[in-house]
């Protein structure tokens, strides 16, 4: 799951934000013989997946986002 968290940057003079990925439970499997037990961790497996790859699209597109913000905001005083 994408998470979005604040961070104050001392050479800019701003806060700005920043997204990370955070894991999260799946699915839980109780009581489910062989064949049912393949077929949840395949499901699950497949979901996982797909999530990571969605998820981590979003991470990256939101942290540009974020970044070129940042960028027009920033008061550098050297």
């Amino acid at each position: 799951m994408p998470v979005t968290t604040e961070v104050y940057d001392e050479d800019c003079k701003v806060t700005s934000k920043h997204m990370e990925l955070e894991a999260v439970q799946i699915v839980s499997i109780h009581g489910c013989t062989n064949s049912e037990c393949a077929t949840i961790l395949a499901a699950a497996g497949a979901t996982a997946a797909a999530s990571a790859v969605i998820s981590g699209s979003i991470v990256v597109v939101g942290n540009v986002v974020y970044w070129f913000e940042k960028q027009g905001r920033c008061q550098r005083f050297d």
